[in-house]
């Protein structure tokens, strides 16, 4: 069939076909470069200390804020500190060093709603982030907060809340985040930070102070110094973008802290555990003379504490994976040997002569706290232990001189009973 359209009617139709073709081509052009550049606001919850002991460290989260692109978006906070008391042989596994945490993707206000009705405060720290590198580290916790991703093994140093967080920041900054934070610390250990947050509540403080061992008293990098959000919270305040520019934009204040706040410093118990130590060796070689068998109850009760608490610590290192309380001189301070000593005083506490056994035991016993101060010398086995051996050191030795004694007045009697036979 002929055409009969003219030829500036075909030129016409030819040039509205270019433009729709280069109006559809600029569009999509325009909603790839929309989408490459849109991303989400990041920021870094922080949260104060709590009153349960597993809250004593202070906790945080990453905060993705969408609205921006999204106005009818939820903030969502990526919180790596969640675990299931009911996960089968939870409490098994935790002792054993094999305990598992999750992490959790919940609307802002829904998780943040548990910290104010806590008292704990909050506060977050927004981040310098280019698209890329905000739009990478969502992807990342959207693929991490999948139930068969969630859940990885927790360490309370080294794989705990903080340094999940830590590491995904540093996964999304390329790396910059370790090379800035790897110079060394103000000599921080993993001791001082736990016995620090730990100390409010004493008897946590006291417990994780003599349970840890040198592994908890090498210096740490900033980078491990880490795993308490708080040197977190710090250290980001200190980093620099790819740029040059701060890497945190702004802190904006969420909740108050209504909790009395973290000690600033380890205690120090020194001098007061040195003092016990001197007041209860008095009292025992008083006792030895002139109250025996009351002596012979507070060495037996003292043995008993020696022996279950050097028992203990032996058994975690031979059986589980807590890698900072193993190879603990504390052992040599509360021997298993005090269990053998139990007889001898519940022979004293009867009235009747301990045997020469005893004696050599008491001081085996002895000696085995006094290699705990020589230890002391040798700077490859250090181990920030001296509190401990200023409170128990002195004790022992009195109760092995008091039993020495006590052997000789007891052996002079003998004789005297049969010169006179």
């Amino acid at each position: 069939m002929e055409d009969v359209r003219s030829p500036d009617e075909i030129r016409g139709r030819g040039v509205r076909f270019r433009d729709f073709i280069r109006a559809t081509v600029f569009a999509m052009l325009w909603l790839l470069a929309a989408g490459a550049f849109a991303a989400p606001r990041v920021g870094v919850v922080t949260m104060g200390p709590g009153e349960e002991y597993w809250s004593r460290f202070g906790h945080d989260a990453i905060l993705i804020d969408d609205r921006a692109d999204d106005p009818s978006a939820e903030p969502i906070l990526y919180n790596f500190g969640y675990f299931n008391l009911d996960e089968p042989n939870f409490l098994l596994h935790f002792v054993q060093g094999h305990a598992n945490y999750q992490l959790l993707a919940l609307p802002y206000r829904v998780d943040i709603q548990q910290y104010r009705e806590a008292g704990r405060g909050a506060s977050v720290q927004w981040l310098d982030l280019t698209p890329e590198q905000a739009n990478r580290l969502k992807a990342r916790l959207e693929w991490n907060a999948r139930p068969e991703n969630a859940t990885y093994p927790y360490d309370y140093f080294t794989k705990d809340c903080t340094t999940r967080v830590r590491d995904a920041l540093d996964y999304a900054l390329d790396g910059r985040l370790h090379a800035q934070l790897s110079a060394p610390s103000q000599g921080l250990t993993y001791r001082s930070e736990a016995v620090r947050l730990g100390a409010p509540s004493w008897w946590m403080g006291l417990a994780m102070h003599f349970a840890l061992g040198p592994y908890a008293d090498r210096p740490l990098s900033r980078w491990d110094e880490a795993f308490i959000p708080e040197r977190l919270q710090a250290s980001l305040r200190t980093v620099r973008t790819a740029a040059g520019t701060p890497l945190v934009t702004g802190e904006q204040p969420l909740l108050p802290q209504v909790l009395p706040p973290a000690l600033p410093d380890m205690p120090d118990w020194r001098l007061r555990f040195l003092l016990c130590g001197m007041l209860f060796a008095a009292l025992a070689l008083a006792g030895s003379r002139y109250g025996p068998r009351t002596t012979a109850a507070f060495a037996g009760l003292y043995w008993l504490v020696c022996a279950l608490l050097g028992t203990g610590l032996l058994l975690i290192w031979c059986f589980t994976e807590h890698v900072a309380i193993w190879r603990n001189q504390n052992i040599l301070l509360c021997s298993p040997l005090c269990f053998a000593l139990l007889p001898g005083a519940w022979s004293a506490l009867r009235g009747r002569a301990t045997g020469p056994w005893h004696r050599r035991l008491l001081l085996w016993v002895a000696v085995s706290a006094g290699l705990a101060l020589f230890l002391k010398c040798l700077p490859f086995l250090y181990e920030a232990n001296g509190d401990w051996i200023a409170l128990f050191l002195p004790i022992h030795l009195a109760l092995a001189y008091a039993g020495r004694r006590r052997f000789a007045i007891d052996a002079a009697a003998d004789s005297r009973i049969g010169a006179t036979a």
